[in-house]
């Protein structure tokens, strides 16, 4: 169990460096979210994407539980 805390804390130091690259791709503007852009207010719904990382992180749970 600490050895998968660790990896995941240093998977999240990993991303949080390269965030400047990472908010680049296309992931936050697929086909299916939401945004709302008016004056004064903005709104954004990643559905699409949500379900995109659900999926990836689901199939690497069952990837390291076997």
């Amino acid at each position: 169990m600490s050895r998968i805390l660790i990896v995941l804390g240093a998977a999240l130091i990993l991303i949080g460096l390269a965030w400047p690259w990472v908010r680049r791709l296309p992931l936050f503007k697929l086909p299916g979210d939401i945004v709302i852009d008016r004056p004064g207010f903005q709104f954004f719904f990643p559905i699409t994407t949500m379900l995109i990382l659900s999926l990836v992180i689901s199939i690497l749970a069952w990837v390291f539980r076997r």
